[in-house]
């Protein structure tokens, strides 16, 4: 299969609505969609990723009416979230639609939802003409793109089309809310941070270790995911760090020797360090660095995102609770 890079949003819409897939840029990473009605094109995402069936894929959607093809019903905490946060980096898991196929939700009577903040995620989303189920357009288990040259390196002869644009802007994916049940539950942090949540319903909160049936309705939460094929090891001061030589950093404090690693990214921010991390796992992949040592940072709004996504990151190599 030759894969076709394009910049017309309209091309990469017909490989969808002609019951193929295709990826697509998001202000967090790149997604890879397929037509959420279509089973057969559904099963050439899980296939092309080699992702597990029992991950549950999130609908994207262009305009809000689209929710109620999807959705069998809208609570009152999730119109909130949506006219607070729609368009944006948020996704609110609702009962799905009984039209929706069994694959796209991994069997669940549940759906995440979400409405991208990116106007070239929006053109192709609505010249699909239908919702569009996507998880990030990447090998299962590896660091999510944030350009399109990522999703090539990882995808290039398993799918037929890439939507390119510019590198997203957030970096990380979407917050998941569960909006199913009486006070809404985080089941992913992300950009969108559990006290804005809580600010429009009191109450929301994170998930506390690993619900395993609450993280069932969420992508990203149940195998191990976000990882280089360098061992990613969690700090929470670059001064733990002990002969260093060889190695890469990535975090908000310098270490006192940083000549001594092979190379050091220092992020200004939280938010820059979110935008940052999964590109510096893919360079730090290419330059074959054997380790790669992540700063944990304070958990409030974006930080609990990133703690997150290194932990999940190192968790094929030591446990560590979430």
């Amino acid at each position: 299969m030759k894969t076709v890079v394009t910049r017309s949003p309209e091309e990469a819409a017909r490989f969808v609505r002609e019951g193929d897939v295709a990826a697509f840029p998001t202000e967090t990473v790149y997604g890879l969609g397929a037509a959420i009605f279509d089973a057969g094109a559904i099963r050439k995402v899980f296939e092309a990723k080699a992702r597990p069936v029992d991950n549950p894929l999130i609908a994207h959607i262009a305009t809000t009416d689209q929710i109620a093809c999807v959705a069998s019903n809208v609570p009152e905490s999730a119109r909130r979230f949506v006219e607070a946060f729609f368009p944006g980096p948020l996704t609110v898991v609702l009962r799905k639609h009984p039209e929706v196929p069994a694959i796209a939700t991994a069997g669940l009577d549940t759906i995440g939802v979400r409405m991208p903040a990116h106007p070239l995620a929006n053109t192709f989303l609505a010249a699909c003409a239908t919702p569009v189920v996507a998880p990030s357009a990447n090998r299962s288990g590896r660091p999510s793109p944030t350009t399109w040259q990522a999703v090539l390196a990882d995808l290039d002869g398993r799918i037929p089309c890439i939507l390119a644009g510019d590198r997203t802007a957030v970096g990380l994916e979407s917050t998941v809310v569960d909006c199913t049940i009486a006070v809404p539950l985080v089941l992913r942090p992300g950009a969108i941070s559990v006290g804005q949540l809580a600010t429009l319903v009191p109450g929301t909160r994170l998930v506390v270790g690993s619900d395993g049936e609450a993280s069932r309705r969420s992508p990203g939460t149940r195998h191990r995911h976000y990882a280089p094929r360098a061992r990613v090891v969690v700090v929470a001061s670059p001064a733990e760090v002990a002969a260093p030589t060889g190695a890469a950093f990535i975090g908000i404090d310098s270490p006192d020797r940083p000549e001594s690693f092979a190379t050091v990214r220092l992020c200004r921010s939280p938010a820059e360090y979110a935008h940052e991390l999964f590109a510096y796992f893919r360079d730090c992949d290419a330059a074959a660095i054997p380790v790669v040592y992540c700063q944990l940072v304070p958990g409030e709004g974006v930080g609990a995102a990133i703690n997150d996504r290194i932990r999940r990151a190192a968790a094929g190599f030591f446990s560590l609770e979430v």
